[in-house]
């Protein structure tokens, strides 16, 4: 992808590096003596950024979008993704910033930084409460097929398994200061969301049969494929983390860093499309916004799903809270944190995450708002713009054209979707086994009774 621009990015970073005499963002392994990561463990670190909790939601995208269209979305999406990544580090080669907010800095003043510390501060710091969400009511299934673990048992308490969570691992993990010291623990956590794309085919073959097909389950568009874009823009959104993710490269450069995008967002994209089609293959119009709320209880391939899912998610958190950190550094401290300092930040943040993540249990409409109002601009809008302002050749002409293009089809995602999220809010719903769970023989068909149970168990998350 985005072949082009990278030739012509590798020129840009090339003048600046003969002008100056040195790379524009300085090997962290001179400067200072820090730690810096290989291309192949700063990809890690980017898959395990965008393979984060928007992915359960992708098979109900295409619930949402229609199959056909749907599958086309996701793709466009993706090399959206691939292309506006790259269009951010040009545009910090261009403008001679070496991360998101000062590039939007200097291209949009004062009230561009605000506006984007606020959407960049916003989006990790809700996916952060949506993560601790979903390891709360995920491990605690899991924790309960185990034997003398019920409904009252405190392993199935979703407060004490978030706390426990929180304090054991999410915690730890975001204390450091070292974003290149997380490849191991994403690469645990692409290994583990390998099990997880396994277990979701595995039951679309074996349990996908025995569910009948919805009526116009394979229809090829639906009237809410824009809200669809917004679940797929927030399972993709990654920017937030680009210029930590390439400052941690031992050579930074525009082609290693191509690479490392082009690597990350081709896997990342590979296994959503995987995760997506064979999830909606499987219950078709049933296909609810967290997948696993559709597998039943006693499925003991699905809990090993979901324990996998849980653990991934807890290894993702830290890679949020490290942006989340790095806003507020940049907005209230100059973008410099002592140690006590970076501390306490951390603390405060995750102490946030965790209170609003006891005191909440569903963010459906939040979450969907989240990705049409933070993820969107973060994607297709705001890179764009920039790196708009920042060229000298006109709008719609060369290599401008695309990013217009991004740019208008942007405001139309972010204007048109908060509409309809708006006039038609997402509820969701917790531990309602679906009708085929209630019977022990799957082959059955739904019957006028089971349906209508099924409609009123699930109406919640429609």
């Amino acid at each position: 992808m985005s072949t082009s621009i990278q030739e012509s990015g590798d020129r840009e970073a090339q003048q600046i590096e003969n002008g100056e005499g040195k790379p524009l963002l300085a090997s962290q392994k001179v400067v200072g003596g820090k730690v810096t990561s290989s291309m192949i463990s700063a990809s890690f670190n980017f898959i395990n950024s965008i393979i984060g909790s928007g992915i359960i939601g992708l098979p109900y995208s295409l619930n949402q979008s229609g199959l056909p269209l749907g599958l086309f979305l996701l793709v466009l999406v993706a090399f959206i993704t691939d292309y506006s990544i790259i269009l951010l580090i040009r545009g910090g080669n261009l403008s001679g910033t070496n991360s998101y907010q000062s590039l939007v800095r200097s291209t949009f003043g004062i009230t561009g930084f605000l506006v984007l510390s606020l959407l960049q501060f916003l989006y990790p710091f809700i996916a952060m409460i949506s993560y601790n969400i979903i390891s709360g009511d995920t491990l605690t299934k899991v924790f309960q097929r185990l034997p003398g673990v019920g409904p009252g048992h405190i392993l199935a308490e979703r407060h004490f398994i978030i706390a426990v969570s929180t304090i054991l691992f999410t915690l730890p993990l975001s204390l450091f200061r070292n974003i290149s010291k997380l490849g191991k623990v994403s690469l645990l956590s692409m290994v583990l969301t390998v099990f997880i794309l396994i277990t979701v085919i595995i039951r679309a073959a074996t349990l996908g049969p025995h569910i009948p097909p919805t009526e116009n389950a394979w229809v090829f568009a639906r009237w809410n494929a824009i809200q669809a874009v917004g679940v797929m823009s927030f399972a993709f959104i990654c920017h937030h983390n680009s210029f930590m993710i390439y400052g941690s490269l031992k050579e930074q450069s525009l082609s290693n860093w191509s690479r490392v995008t082009h690597m990350s967002v081709g896997s990342a994209m590979i296994v959503s499309i995987l995760f997506a089609a064979t999830g909606y293959a499987t219950f078709t119009g049933y296909t609810q916004g967290d997948i696993f709320e559709n597998y039943c209880g006693n499925d003991d391939l699905a809990t090993f799903g979901r324990f996998c899912f849980g653990i991934s998610i807890i290894t993702t958190f830290p890679l949020e809270c490290f942006v989340t950190r790095e806003v507020v550094s940049n907005v209230f401290f100059k973008g410099s944190l002592n140690n006590h300092a970076h501390v306490a930040v951390t603390l405060l943040i995750v102490a946030a995450c965790t209170a609003l993540s006891l005191a909440y249990d569903c963010l459906g409409m939040v979450l969907v708002l989240n990705g049409v109002v933070s993820a969107t601009p973060l994607i297709f809008i705001i890179p764009s713009a920039c790196y708009l302002k920042l060229s000298t050749e006109r709008w719609f002409q060369g290599e401008n054209r695309i990013p217009c293009l991004i740019l208008i089809a942007g405001v139309f995602v972010m204007t048109t979707g908060l509409i309809m999220a708006v006039m038609f809010p997402q509820d969701c719903s917790h531990g309602a086994e679906m009708f085929y769970c209630a019977t022990s023989n799957l082959s059955i068909s739904p019957t006028p009774l089971t349906e209508l149970l099924f409609q009123n168990s699930t109406q919640n998350s429609r």
